[in-house]
């Protein structure tokens, strides 16, 4: 009785009436072609499918659920504990594949025993996970069914979220060329093939984002249950920095409600995360600039990265440089920005670890000529970047980024 209801629910849930969300779920022939030497996988996935199959037919045999929801579980840390072996950026592609399908099935099995919103908000933590470390790009509508229906009937904000003033713009001094929403001829020549850093005024005013946004309640709305991971503190090249995560719901009361209350609490950015990626709803609010489609080869860029950076006044990236072509975006507040030429790297003073190579040990608002003395010959150049800008970085020019108050940036980056 359980099982069917749960099936009803998904049909009537799913907001795909001619596709089930049940009908979602891979058969193990879409499976085998990755899973050919993951003996292990292939065994319980098989079984998981198989059962998936019964069910459909009510048809399944009594007791094999627990079974094979417990062959799943071991499936899923099994393959967590791969992928946090060793570097990330080195883990197969087929691992996070599997973590990713063994998760979606163990949410299925565990919405078979219950439906109640603890267990949702369970399978939602699990879902989350899985869109952080997996690779669930084979399974998009599976995907986005599933966070719909556990989504349904999870806590919203009782507590209404501040709708954030428009920051009122500014003259400000301007270190580097402004171009008023030039063409893609224009930004060809004078931005992309110069090489040359170039603030672009008006040219995303056209953003469902840049009206929503600024409702913080209209951003719990669609990706409040969504668990994203946060940095703690100002300055991620600080001893103290640390990460965690959270649900943007809570994320978004402790930095702009209470944060603004008591003023003593520790910062947290959401930065340079895949968020539109996890949220596709967020993504609808705003379009890749034609500007990313400039490429110094015959075809345009194969892929164009999407980064969200939100988070309180206050909030620091330290002096670094990208190895891509970077255009950050500005949707709602504002930022002090100081740039610096690759050919000044010598002098900036890089960190000697491989982790943070790409960033200086210094502080570019407050420049210590004492401590480093080659700062003397660095040419810095400094911007405010506010509502509608957008700031143009080829690679490898070096960046400070400080929030002069609460913002929400998204920054394209592509070769």
């Amino acid at each position: 009785m359980q099982c069917q209801f749960f099936l009803h629910c998904l049909w009537l849930n799913s907001g795909i009436m001619e596709a089930p969300l049940l009908e979602l779920f891979p058969h193990y022939a879409d499976l085998e072609d990755f899973l050919q030497n993951e003996v292990e996988a292939r065994y319980i996935l098989k079984k998981a499918t198989d059962c998936l199959e019964r069910i459909k037919k009510s048809s399944r045999k009594a007791g094999e659920d627990e079974e094979i929801r417990y062959l799943i579980c071991a499936l899923v840390d099994r393959n967590w504990e791969r992928i946090h072996t060793g570097h990330f950026s080195s883990v197969p592609l087929t691992i996070r594949k599997i973590y990713a399908i063994a998760c979606f099935f163990k949410i299925f099995f565990l919405l078979l025993e219950s439906t109640d919103p603890r267990q949702k908000e369970k399978c939602s933590g699990i879902l989350d996970e899985a869109q952080l470390l997996a690779c669930t790009d084979d399974w998009s509508d599976l995907k986005a069914a599933l966070m719909d229906y556990l989504d349904k009937g999870q806590e919203t904000s009782v507590e209404p979220l501040p709708i954030l003033a428009a920051v009122m713009r500014v003259s400000s001094a301007c270190g580097i060329p402004q171009l008023d929403a030039p063409g893609l001829n224009e930004f060809q020549t004078k931005c992309f093939q110069a090489q040359q850093p170039t603030l672009l005024l008006n040219t995303i005013k056209q953003w469902p984002a840049m009206d929503k946004w600024r409702d913080l309640n209209y951003l719990v709305q669609v990706a409040g249950n969504r668990t994203v991971p946060i940095e703690i503190g100002s300055n991620y090249a600080n001893d103290e920095w640390s990460q965690q995560l959270v649900k943007i719901r809570d994320f978004l009361r402790r930095q702009f409600v209470h944060q603004s209350e008591d003023g003593c609490r520790e910062i947290e950015y959401l930065a340079q995360h895949e968020l539109f990626a996890q949220i596709p709803a967020l993504k609808a609010d705003i379009c890749v600039p034609d500007y990313c489609t400039v490429s110094g080869a015959e075809e345009p860029p194969a892929a164009v990265d999407i980064k969200a950076w939100l988070g309180p006044a206050g909030t620091i990236s330290p002096m670094h440089y990208d190895p891509k072509h970077n255009l950050l975006c500005q949707v709602f507040g504002s930022k002090q920005i100081i740039l610096a030429a690759p050919k000044d790297t010598d002098n900036l003073y890089p960190h000697e670890s491989e982790f943070l190579g790409n960033t200086s040990q210094i502080n570019a608002a407050e420049l210590d000529f004492k401590k480093y003395p080659l700062l003397e010959k660095v040419r810095f150049y400094k911007l405010l970047l506010q509502p509608g800008d957008c700031l143009y970085m080829p690679p490898k020019w070096w960046h400070y980024v400080r929030a002069e108050t609460p913002s929400f940036s998204v920054s394209f980056w592509w070769e």
